[in-house]
């Protein structure tokens, strides 16, 4: 306590002869009218610090403080005068030593939408999600991610994660782990992660900030439009005076409308799926996203975090690269049809069991029945459409 009023004091003296100086002198730029309205900004500066530091009194204080000093000194930029000059730099020095030994936070901030249409990006139809759990992941020494944090959203769909000092989290990523129970249909199927994105690191405080995280229902809403639409039938146009000899046109046969592929039963190995011609129908993930993005991080401990679904799906021979393979071509299909008995989620929850069981056996038993799923149980068949460039 004693330090610190010995540092207010400090500070305020150089503050309050400026004050007087410029009451006494008529040719001085500043007036008092102008440091009271600059002190009353200054106030409303000073939430910015307390936001992102440790709830210690001392630190807020020194904060706070150096916020201050830092827009009083702007009063004293007069390079005209070498009284000025000696203020701003007995000012810059204060600032140094308040500096020195206080440590900030970091914070990271993002949103998640509700994709109602299932059409893997944020649009006009979507709204933001309350009570999902959100979890930021970043790789470790080995190269294998690990859990940081997990925070669930608020009624504004947004979530905020506070971190001790200011730790480099360019690699990390943020994801949909689950839902609290509020986010109604909306929570049947996450999206992909996203990388964090640094938006600015100065006086010991970082800022992150995440592209907008989706969740998805199970079947895209009805009001959501539809990729293909019918052709208009044209209106046959009835002569005045038809002459007698020419009969009179039937109108053109009423296109039929194609099926909708979503709702279409469709389901597909996984040889279907590495296929070339079959590139533009993977829904959501793509053959470059990574495992540990499709799958979280209990995939990421056993495949590393670079290894893509494309190359884990060419895996076999092995019961830990069997049940990559054919819990991708699962996910894929769960994506690509609500028919398909696994959803998203369940896709995934299934895969982390098996490889958190420590059991060979409970692998090959959950890549069966993914397999038996793949291949439509002798019911449903393949039926994707090749791309067309």
């Amino acid at each position: 306590m004693q330090h610190r009023n010995s540092l207010f004091k400090f500070l305020i003296i150089p503050i309050l002869l400026f004050f007087f100086r410029s009451k006494s002198s008529f040719t001085h730029t500043h007036t008092h009218t102008h440091i009271h309205t600059h002190i009353n900004r200054i106030r409303g500066e000073a939430l910015l610090p307390h936001f992102f530091l440790k709830k210690k009194r001392k630190e807020n204080t020194y904060r706070i403080i150096i916020r201050l000093l830092v827009s009083v000194s702007n009063f004293l930029m007069d390079w005209s005068s070498p009284q000025r000059m000696l203020f701003f730099a007995a000012f810059l020095i204060i600032i140094s030593a308040a500096i020195h030994g206080v440590s900030g936070d970091t914070m990271v901030s993002g949103t998640v939408f509700c994709d109602q249409c299932k059409d893997g990006q944020v649009s006009l139809f979507d709204y933001p999600l309350h009570g999902i759990k959100v979890t930021i992941a970043c790789p470790g020494g080995d190269g294998k991610l690990t859990t940081w944090r997990e925070e669930t959203t608020s009624w504004a769909g947004g979530y905020a994660m506070r971190f001790g000092g200011t730790p480099d989290l360019r690699a990390c990523y943020a994801q949909v782990s689950g839902n609290a129970g509020s986010s109604g249909s909306c929570g049947a199927s996450a999206g992909p992660a996203q990388s964090l994105k640094l938006m600015f690191d100065m006086f010991g405080m970082a800022m992150y900030t995440v592209d907008p995280l989706i969740s998805q229902p199970a079947a895209p809403m009805s009001f959501c439009p539809r990729t293909s639409s019918p052709v208009p039938v044209p209106t046959p146009v009835t002569p005045v005076k038809s002459p007698p000899t020419t009969p009179t046109p039937s109108p053109p046969a009423v296109p039929k409308l194609p099926p909708i592929p979503f709702v279409d039963a469709s389901v597909c190995p996984y040889q279907k799926w590495i296929m070339p011609e079959y590139r533009c129908q993977w829904k959501v993930v793509t053959p470059d996203t990574k495992v540990a993005v499709a799958f979280g991080l209990i995939a990421a401990q056993r495949y590393g975090t670079d290894l893509t679904l494309w190359h884990g799906m060419q895996g076999r021979g092995e019961p830990y690269r069997t049940l990559l393979r054919e819990g991708t071509a699962a996910l894929l299909n769960s994506y690509n049809t609500i028919q398909f008995p696994y959803h998203p989620l369940a896709v995934v929850a299934s895969m982390n069991y098996a490889l958190t069981a420590g059991s060979t056996q409970q692998v090959l038993r959950t890549a069966l029945r993914f397999m038996r799923a793949n291949s439509g149980d002798g019911h449903v068949s393949c039926k994707l459409s090749p791309c067309y460039s």
